[in-house]
């Protein structure tokens, strides 16, 4: 047995099964374990009836189930849902925040993870459908939006993590954990989680390794059986490993576009300086093409005086003519650092007016959470920075 014991929240069904070979026992020992953790939401191996008492006792010395630590917990005015979670391995320990609130620690990493609930639970009803848009409102979307990074290296000029600075990647098991946990915390009432959306802080394909197996168990239908369509993965523009994505597992893929021209993406998205539009859209094109009625979900934040005119729209346009495309219009959340404004409502409308008038399939996101700095670009979280970079420019680890 191994002396570091082995977090299950951090193991796919493939390495839960390879671990379990490893011990002598047989592979379906995977799913049954699986379904407790996830399904069940189990943090004791005690209470896995269906694995024998000589395996729970020979488990205890070799695994444990911890998930990062609840610090803080807010809820907006529309519902929004806030966690602050620490993620130092030494501060947090073994045990599982069993409350709402914990009194935080001085120092340390933290992230933001945040649960979004849009229209109403229905029990004879159904949920909105993968393609359906969140303001069909009689039916119920819950949206948890997890974070891969303890901050960001791409320095990205409209978010506030990008200004925190980075000090490292999340685990599987930190990243996995947020679901598992937030999923505890809500409870198994009428605010559950229907879709998953890596966009909180960092750059998920920077974290490639640990992304992959999240994602993995995220889709497993013995833990929290979403469909790809209800999973999506937001980067900046990591062209090879957009590439990569497609191969190993194909997820609902939203890009960080914020501009139709080079000149002004390299200003908002440094990344644009290694990877730019032209590239990164090639790399969108190959990712749904094997993937009928598949879409690119292209994010635009909507910068009063910068990018929201009625010529952006048309370059937008051009630019998106060829690729089975939706363009989510992001009003621009302030943040203490951030030097932007946000764009007047008419020039949102008109700026979606234009796009819809093309054909493109345009939403307007309403900004939810914003009383809570829960709000698209707002999140921050805690971080001990290593990288001392300045705010807009990108280091692409290798």
């Amino acid at each position: 047995m191994n002396l570091t014991p082995i977090n299950l929240l951090g193991l796919d069904r493939a390495a839960l099964e390879d671990f379990f070979v490893s011990t002598g026992e047989q592979p379906f020992r995977a799913v049954q374990v699986l379904k407790w953790l996830h399904q069940s939401g189990v943090d004791d191996l005690e209470a896995m009836t269906n694995l024998s008492k000589p395996l729970r006792a020979r488990l205890r010395d070799a695994v444990e189930i911890r998930a990062p630590r609840v610090l803080s917990d807010h809820v907006a005015a529309d519902g929004t849902r806030k966690w602050l979670f620490e993620v130092d391995e030494a501060a947090s320990g073994p045990s599982l925040a069993r409350g709402p609130r914990l009194d935080p620690i001085a120092g340390g990493n933290a992230i933001e993870t945040v649960f979004i609930p849009v229209g109403e639970f229905v029990a004879a009803g159904r949920e909105a459908a993968d393609d359906e848009d969140e303001d069909q409102a009689v039916r119920y979307r819950g949206t948890l939006c997890i974070s891969s990074q303890v901050g960001c290296t791409l320095g990205c000029t409209f978010c506030s993590t990008g200004y925190q600075g980075f000090n490292r990647n999340l685990t599987t098991a930190e990243i996995v954990g947020q679901v598992w946990l937030a999923a505890r915390l809500l409870g198994r009432g009428e605010r559950r989680i229907t879709n998953v959306v890596l966009m909180g802080m960092g750059e998920p394909l920077l974290n490639y390794d640990n992304v992959l197996p999240a994602l993995r168990v995220m889709l497993d239908d013995n833990a929290y059986g979403l469909s790809r369509r209800r999973v999506t993965l937001s980067t900046a523009g990591l062209v090879p490993l957009i590439d990569r994505l497609r191969e190993d597992c194909p997820v609902s893929l939203a890009v960080s576009l914020h501009a139709a021209r080079d000149e002004l993406r390299d200003q908002i998205v440094p990344l644009n300086r290694k990877f730019p539009i032209a590239t990164l859209l090639d790399a969108c094109r190959r990712y749904v093409e094997r993937q009928p009625h598949r879409r690119v979900i292209f994010e635009y934040i909507m910068l009063d005086g910068v990018n929201d005119t009625p010529e952006d729209a048309r370059d937008l346009i051009a630019l998106l003519r060829d690729i089975p495309a939706k363009v989510n219009l992001i009003p621009y959340n302030p943040f203490p650092q951030g030097s932007y404004r946000r764009s007047p409502p008419e020039a949102i409308d008109r700026f979606q007016s234009i796009l819809s008038a093309a054909g493109l399939t345009a939403i307007t996101r309403r900004t939810r959470g914003d009383d809570i700095d829960a709000a698209c670009g707002q999140l921050a979280g805690r971080v001990t920075d290593r990288t001392r970079r300045a705010p807009g420019t990108a280091r692409v680890q290798p």
